[in-house]
């Protein structure tokens, strides 16, 4: 048995309106377009979650409707700017087999690093932009089996290379 985790920066965001609090950041024209995009890209690449969980802030909650998944979602203060530690804890509580987890820089790209045996060979992997997608496969019966560097890095992608 094996679980898949899809592992998903927010989209990009605007920064209209500085009198905002980050939390309620939205979306920017650019970001809404590359939140579809990654989720055409994830249906096209067979990368089908079953369930999702996502920070709680705009933007990462914009981004999981831009992708256009029908699946159950939690949205969670603990995952806003959470740190590679926390981003485990959510995860292992998870019991789906496919897992779409959306958060934020600097936290998710110290996580995809920890989690994976070996980066992906794609340059930008190390610095996570918005919206990167990596997907994950462990072989592990439940969430709360896995463990850092265990992970198999099976696809990754950010949406430049999707978008004109």
């Amino acid at each position: 048995m094996s679980r898949t985790l899809i592992l998903m920066r927010h989209a990009k965001s605007s920064w209209d309106d500085i009198t905002q609090p980050d939390h309620e950041r939205p979306l920017n024209d650019r970001g809404r377009a590359s939140a579809r995009a990654m989720g055409d890209w994830l249906r096209a690449q067979g990368h089908i979650p079953d369930a999702a969980t996502s920070s709680s802030s705009q933007r990462t909650g914009e981004t999981f409707l831009g992708l256009g998944f029908d699946v159950p979602v939690q949205f969670t203060r603990a995952l806003y700017h959470a740190g590679p530690e926390v981003m485990m804890e959510v995860l292992r509580e998870q019991v789906g087999e496919t897992v779409l987890m959306l958060g934020h820089n600097p936290g998710i790209a110290d996580f995809a690093d920890r989690l994976v045996q070996h980066a992906p060979p794609h340059p930008r992997f190390v610095d996570y932009p918005t919206c990167a997608t990596c997907v994950i496969r462990f072989d592990a019966e439940a969430w709360n089996d896995i463990g850092w560097r265990e992970g198999q890095p099976i696809d990754f992608a950010i949406p430049r290379e999707l978008t004109p």
